[in-house]
C-alpha cells in the first residue's frame, strides 16, 4: 500500500485538530517550522498543519473579514509598499488616493487586480464598507 506522505528528514504523525490543546500544539509546531525551505519535508509539514489549523479556526472561531481598505493598508505596510505601488492595480495616483481615503468604492476590476497581483482575498475586498460622501 502506498503512503500519502513520505518524510525522509523527519517523521511526525499528523492527526486532526479536535481540541483546543491540539490547536495550541499545532500552532507551536507551525512556529518552529515557519522558516522551512520550500521542497523540504518540514515545509510539507508546515503546509499540512496550516491547512488543519485553518479548518479548525473556521469551525470554532467566528473571525470576521477585515474592512477592505484596512486590508489594503495592512498589505501595503506588510509589503513595504507606497500608494504609488498600487497604481497598476487601482489606477492613477488620484484614484488610489480616493480609494484609500474612502471617497470612492473599489470597482470589480480593482478587486480582481488586487486579488490577483497583491494576494488580497477577493472575499475581503468585495465586502461593503463606508464611503465618505462630500457635503458640497
Amino acid at each position: 500500500m502506498q503512503q500519502l506522505f513520505e518524510y525522509k528528514e523527519m517523521h511526525m504523525d499528523i492527526k486532526p485538530i479536535k481540541t483546543e490543546a491540539d490547536y495550541k500544539r499545532a500552532l507551536k509546531t507551525i512556529e518552529k517550522l515557519f522558516d522551512a525551505k520550500p521542497g523540504t519535508a518540514e515545509n510539507d509539514m508546515l503546509e499540512v498543519l496550516t491547512t488543519l489549523v485553518q479548518a479548525f479556526e473556521e469551525r470554532h472561531y467566528n473571525i470576521p473579514n477585515p474592512d477592505p481598505i484596512e486590508a489594503i493598508m495592512y498589505y501595503m505596510e506588510k509589503s513595504g509598499l507606497t500608494r504609488r505601488d498600487l497604481e497598476p492595480y487601482i489606477g492613477s495616483r488620484s484614484r488610489v488616493s480616493e480609494i484609500l481615503n474612502r471617497k470612492r468604492p473599489l470597482t470589480m476590476e480593482m478587486i480582481r487586480n488586487l486579488s490577483k497581483h497583491a494576494g488580497i482575498p477577493a472575499e475581503v475586498l468585495i465586502q461593503p464598507y463606508p464611503v465618505i460622501k462630500d457635503a458640497a
